[in-house]
C-alpha cells in the first residue's frame, strides 16, 4: 500500500511540472515567432534603403544607358520627367516606399515599361529550378562524404573529405564554370555549353515554368531529357562547390557526436555500429544541417548570378546582372527585395522547425 501511494503521488507531482514545463516552452516559442514576424518588416526595410541609396550613389546615368550619350538634352530631360529622376532623392525615396506599401515593385527602364512583377514571372523559374537541382546534388554529395569521412577518422577517406570540404568551398564559381565548360563542353562534348534549351526545339508548355515538371507533366520525355541534359552542367557545377558546406558540417558534427556518452553506451551494449551511426548519431548531427540547408537554399534563390551569368543560364539572377549594367534602378531594387523577402522568409521558417525538431532550444 505504501508503495502504491508513493507512486501515486509521484505521477500527480511529475505531471503539472511536465505541463507547465511544455507551456512555458510553447509560450516562449510563440513570443519568439511574433517578435520574428515583427521584426521581418524592420530588415526588409533596411535592405530596401541600402539598396536604394548605394544604387544612386554609384556612378553612371540610366537616361544615358536608355538614349545613349549622344542624345538630345532635351529628351534626356523629357525621360528624366517620366520616370521621376529629375526629383529629389528625399522625394523618390517617398515614392518608392509607398509604392513598397502598395505591394508595387514599379516597371523596368530597361524593359520599355513592363512590370517588375511580369519579369520575377518569367525569369524567377528558371532560377527555382538550377536551386533546387544543385541543392539536391550538394546535400547528396555533402552528406556522404561527410558522413564516410566522420566515420573513419584518421584514415585516407577523413583526409580527402577534409581536402574536398576545403577546395570546394574556397574556389571561385566562375572560374570553376569556365573549366567544367572547357573540358565537359568543348573538349569533350558531352553537355551544352550554355542555355536552359536548344533553339531548334519548341519549349515545353509553360505550366509551373519549370522546364522539368512541364514536360513531365504534358508527358513529353524528348523534352524533359533535353531539359535535363541542358540543366546537368550548371546544376553539378554549382551542387559540388555548395556541398562542401554540408561537408563540413556533418563532419565536425558527426565526429562529436559519436564521442557522446549516450553512443558509447550503445556500443557497450552491442549495438552495431552501422546502427549506432545511423539510428543514433546521424539524426543529432543532422539538426545543424537544417539551418545551414534552408540558408543555403534562400541564398541560392538571389546568389546565384555568377552561375547564371558563367552558362547563360536565363535566370533571375542573371536579369539582375543585366539589369545593374543597364542601371535599371527600379529592376534592380524590385529583384533584390524580392530576394530579400524570401530570405527573411526562410530564417523565420527554418527557426520554427528547429524548435520542433530539437526540443533542446530555447528562446
Amino acid at each position: 500500500m505504501a508503495r502504491l501511494y508513493n507512486q501515486q503521488l509521484s505521477t500527480i507531482n511529475y505531471q503539472p511540472t511536465t505541463n507547465i514545463h511544455i507551456m512555458s516552452r510553447s509560450k516562449a516559442l510563440q513570443y519568439y515567432i511574433i517578435a520574428r514576424l515583427l521584426l521581418a518588416p524592420l530588415m526588409l526595410w533596411t535592405v530596401t534603403t541600402a539598396v536604394f541609396l548605394l544604387l544612386r550613389a554609384t556612378p553612371g546615368d540610366p537616361v544615358d544607358a536608355i538614349l545613349g550619350g549622344r542624345a538630345p538634352e532635351s529628351a534626356k530631360e523629357e525621360l528624366r520627367k517620366q520616370l521621376g529622376l529629375n526629383l529629389p532623392i528625399w522625394l523618390q525615396y517617398l515614392n518608392y516606399m509607398g509604392q513598397l506599401l502598395r505591394l508595387d515593385l514599379g516597371t523596368s527602364i530597361a524593359s520599355r515599361g513592363q512590370a517588375i512583377w511580369e519579369v520575377i514571372g518569367q525569369y524567377f523559374p528558371a532560377t527555382v529550378e538550377l536551386a533546387v537541382c544543385s541543392m539536391a546534388i550538394a546535400l547528396v554529395v555533402g552528406i556522404g562524404i561527410g558522413i564516410l569521412s566522420a566515420s573513419r577518422p584518421g584514415s585516407y577517406l577523413d583526409v580527402g573529405g577534409r581536402l574536398f570540404g576545403i577546395i570546394t568551398y574556397s574556389l571561385p564559381m566562375f572560374w570553376a564554370g569556365m573549366i567544367l565548360q572547357l573540358i565537359f563542353a568543348v573538349q569533350l562534348n558531352w553537355f551544352p555549353l550554355g542555355t536552359r534549351f536548344p533553339t531548334t526545339m519548341p519549349a515545353p508548355q509553360a505550366i509551373t515554368g519549370l522546364y522539368t515538371i512541364d514536360s513531365i507533366l504534358t508527358a513529353n520525355f524528348s523534352q524533359f531529357f533535353t531539359a535535363l541534359h541542358y540543366l546537368a552542367l550548371p546544376s553539378i557545377t554549382l551542387g559540388v562547390l555548395l556541398s562542401g558546406i554540408f561537408e563540413r558540417i556533418v563532419r565536425v558534427n558527426l565526429k562529436q557526436t559519436l564521442q557522446a556518452d549516450y553512443v558509447e553506451a550503445a556500443r557497450a551494449r552491442g549495438i552495431p555500429e552501422r546502427n549506432i551511426l545511423f539510428s543514433h548519431a546521424l539524426k543529432n548531427a543532422l539538426i545543424p544541417v537544417i539551418t545551414v540547408m534552408g540558408l543555403t537554399f534562400a541564398s541560392l534563390l538571389g546568389g546565384a548570378i555568377l552561375t547564371e551569368v558563367t552558362f547563360s543560364w536565363p535566370g533571375l539572377a542573371n536579369k539582375l546582372y543585366d539589369a545593374i549594367n543597364a542601371r535599371d534602378y527600379p529592376l534592380v531594387q524590385g529583384v533584390l527585395v524580392f530576394f530579400a523577402g524570401i530570405v527573411v522568409i526562410a530564417s523565420i521558417v527554418i527557426d520554427i522547425i528547429n524548435a520542433y525538431v530539437d526540443p533542446r532550444i530555447r528562446y
